[in-house]
């Protein structure tokens, strides 16, 4: 039996269906429950814009998921920690695609204070893959042809959301390059040089839901590439919006997360105090900054994660569950890879060619 189909199975509780009693899952497309065994729909009802919470309130609180809301599931391959709801099954791994996925005894941590619905479904995902692999000139075939619904699915991402009133000061030194004529006679020649200046002064920036991943296989990178998400409009956590669906579960704390926030809001303030400036080259940029009214939202963020192995090597790939937006890794065919040197190596030796003649 292929490894896919070893798959364990847990069950606990769920919304089960009014018509047929069957298990009912979060429709996207429909953004409601919907039953795929009678077809029958049950509404969520009106869900509430999510309120954001003082840094500090987060940082002390211990509110948790209810062990009786959802299951812990590990996956032996590759690590990754899933969360399900009630009711829902553990079949493979998103990220890895193996059947290695075993339920432990462990908590699922810090309860969500939003939820962003998918909003595409998993056929519209799929879609999304292939027109992004059809774009990928190095990608092999074979790869662009296998991408389908067993391999792409939809798991909830872990992020932390910031809203901070900062105000930085900051002083440095920046240089404007400029040519000058020296010397005379044959030793006359034109050199560039350096006029540099001092900068002082203050800088104030609002940063409104700067969104951070606490997770490792959706990475900063990987949540950028697929950005943006309207964690503005996410809605306070219900957990009928993870019937069908996965919740990746958090790798890094509200505290570390709040960390890397602060650096890269560090990173847009220098780049927003040196747009000021008409300058080449920085000396130095020393900046002293101070955060005020820090508020966060703990949000899990819809993601399609497509997984693909090649030669022994896996390949993630992330699509927008809002949007469709796709990015990630894929395998390069070393045959496309060498055909386009060659051809890049003759359009050089045809140039040359050219050049050598005229």
């Amino acid at each position: 039996m292929p490894e896919r189909e070893v798959a364990q199975k847990v069950e606990t509780e769920s919304v089960k269906c009014p018509g047929c009693g069957a298990n009912m899952v979060f429709d996207a497309d429909l953004q409601a429950l919907y039953c795929p065994h009678c077809g029958s729909k049950k509404e969520l009802g009106e869900s509430k814009i999510a309120q954001e919470k003082d840094i500090m309130e987060g940082l002390s609180a211990d509110s948790a998921w209810n062990a009786d809301e959802t299951v812990v599931f590990r996956c032996a391959n590759c690590g990754a920690r899933i969360v399900l709801a009630k009711g829902e099954t553990a079949k493979t791994c998103p990220f890895c695609g193996t059947a290695h996925v075993q339920k432990t005894e462990e908590l699922a941590g810090l309860k969500p204070d939003a939820v962003l619905p998918f909003a595409i479904g998993r056929e519209k995902a799929v879609e999304f893959s292939k027109n992004w692999a059809k774009k990928r000139f190095f990608a092999p075939s074979k790869f662009k042809k296998n991408i389908n619904v067993d391999n792409v699915n939809g798991v909830y991402v872990p992020c932390f959301t910031f809203d901070s009133n900062t105000t930085s000061t900051y002083q440095g030194r920046i240089g404007k390059h400029y040519t000058t004529t020296v010397g005379s006679g044959k030793n006359q020649r034109t050199v560039t040089r350096t006029e540099w200046r001092n900068i002082s002064g203050t800088h104030s920036q609002f940063f409104d839901d700067l969104a951070i991943t606490a997770g490792d296989k959706c990475g900063q990178k990987e949540l950028d590439g697929i950005a943006p998400y309207d964690t503005n409009s996410g809605k306070e956590y219900k957990e009928q919006y993870l019937l069908g669906f996965m919740a990746y579960h958090y790798d890094h704390e509200l505290s570390e997360c709040w960390d890397s926030a602060k650096g890269k809001m560090d990173q847009i303030i220098r780049k927003n105090i040196l747009s000021k400036y008409d300058y080449d080259v920085v000396d130095y940029l020393n900046v002293s900054t101070t955060h005020d009214s820090v508020k966060y939202k703990y949000v899990m963020l819809p993601v399609y994660v497509g997984n693909y192995s090649f030669k022994q090597k896996l390949y993630n790939f992330f699509v927008n569950g809002t949007t469709g937006k796709t990015f990630g890794k894929y395998p390069k065919s070393p045959l496309r890879v060498g055909g386009a040197v060659l051809l890049a190596l003759a359009i050089v030796a045809l140039l040359a060619f050219l050049f050598t003649k005229s």
